[in-house]
């Protein structure tokens, strides 16, 4: 039984467009900021210049010359994010897609990260902190009414990064870093066989040639390391008002894995009958190009007392160098493309910390953060939108060496939905989505 060169085109994308499609996280993008509960606590304003918090070894490696002797710290967020689909489905003959709204496709995911920070007596100052500043995972019920766009995608990068300040007076300093990388993604979804089978005269009489009626799956699993880089300066114009700039730079990935196909028995029977089909749906290597993007921070900080202070952030992420995913094959199976066509965001933020006494200190803050995506090219891996952030968060100053952060951050998208068509099936509608952050650090100083 011949099957066409166009069917065989269609497959693959039916099969495994947008398995690469990475999923969004929480914050623009598939951005992670948690790096510091403090900056947690009051929406990452003022993150980079804030006193005390090593995080800046990332931020803003240009406030590490601030610090005094040794200081390590440990912090810990845990996201709680939640997202039900509202809306409904239809097949290529314009029949509802069979499943439920997939569940709660959010989860629980806790983001570490570690830094230290040493100022040498010479006005140098050294840190190292390894973080995670991209990636989630969501998952969907596997058999879902949007199982052919989606239903496991998880994505963690981890970065190390080594950063040196250097002390030029009392009002400025400037960092320089270098980041280590490390990507691991998989991604799956299911393949609608009967609907490929239905698209071709050929195939169209057998009894299992129906929409929906063949499911498969494909997973794709791909990992790979990459190099970027940060700068920063930081300025104390007086006392009170400290001012920071910081640069991180774009990191390249040539993503290299597997892709692993489950296809039905009468359906894989169906394409070994030919030469030229029998080579479809077999499990092989794969790879696919990822740009992270750059990220350009503006901070500032204002200490009106000795106990109240206010903070604000404006950063935007080039998201723009995210154009497509294009993934290739080592068998010989024409590449396939999701268009991204992601826009540069920007993300704004306003806080304000207070003294209550010499053990604590309260903050809160609230941000606006963008979405690099639009209805055009969004998709249920999760849906990405405008979204507000409200944030409180406090210090317990245990000892003069020793702090204990809290902070707890709330967070929800203005209006997700998806309008979005492959292989034949169309899914559109809205989301229920929130995200709740609770984080924990402790800090000591020798």
């Amino acid at each position: 039984m011949r099957i066409s060169p166009h069917v065989q085109a269609s497959a693959l994308a039916l099969g495994i467009a947008g398995a690469l499609a990475l999923a969004p996280a929480h914050a623009s993008g598939f951005q992670l900021k948690e790096n510091s509960v403090k900056g947690l606590g009051a929406a990452f304003a003022g993150s980079g210049v804030n006193e005390g918090d090593a995080a800046v070894v990332v931020n803003n490696p240009a406030s590490m010359a601030r610090f005094e002797g040794t200081t390590v710290q440990a912090d810990l967020s845990v996201i709680d994010l939640s997202y039900e689909f509202e809306g409904s489905g239809t097949d290529v003959l314009g029949r509802p897609l069979t499943g439920g709204n997939g569940g709660d496709a959010g989860d629980v995911t806790p983001i570490p990260a570690f830094s230290v920070i040493h100022k040498l007596d010479n006005g140098v100052a050294l840190g190292a902190m390894v973080s995670a500043p991209f990636g989630l995972k969501t998952e969907y019920d596997r058999d879902w009414q949007g199982r052919y766009f989606a239903d496991t995608s998880d994505v963690k990068i981890v970065n190390l990064t080594l950063s040196a300040a250097l002390d030029l007076g009392d009002h400025v300093s400037v960092g320089l870093g270098a980041v280590y990388s490390k990507a691991d993604v998989t991604l799956s979804k299911s393949v609608d066989f009967g609907t490929l089978l239905f698209a071709n005269p050929a195939t169209r009489p057998l009894p299992f040639a129906v929409p929906q009626a063949r499911d498969g799956h494909a997973e794709i699993e791909g990992d790979d390391t990459g190099f970027g880089w940060i700068a920063g300066i930081a300025l104390r114009p007086t006392d009170r008002f400290s001012l920071g700039v910081s640069y991180q730079s774009e990191i390249d990935y040539e993503l290299r894995g597997t892709a692993t196909w489950e296809v039905p028995g009468d359906v894989r029977t169906v394409f070994n009958s030919s030469p030229m089909t029998a080579q479809l749906f077999q499990n092989g290597g794969a790879s696919a190009k990822l740009t992270t993007p750059s990220t350009t921070a503006l901070v500032a900080r204002y200490d009106f007392t000795d106990r109240f202070a206010m903070m604000a952030n404006w950063t935007r992420t080039g998201w723009s160098s995210l154009r497509e995913v294009r993934v290739q094959f080592d068998n010989p199976d024409p590449d396939s493309v999701e268009p991204f066509e992601w826009s540069d965001t920007d993300f704004v933020s306003l806080g304000a910390e207070y003294a209550l006494n010499e053990a604590w200190t309260l903050r809160g803050g609230v941000a606006l953060d963008e979405t690099p995506t639009s209805l055009a090219h969004r998709t249920p891996r999760l849906p990405d939108d405008d979204r507000n952030w409200y944030s409180i968060g406090a210090t317990w100053k245990v000892s003069e060496a020793f702090d204990v952060d809290f902070a707890f951050m709330h967070l929800k998208p203005k209006d997700p939905k998806v309008r979005v068509s492959s292989g034949g099936s169309t899914i559109a509608g809205p989301y229920d989505g929130d995200a709740n952050l609770f984080g924990i650090a402790a800090q000591y100083r020798f």
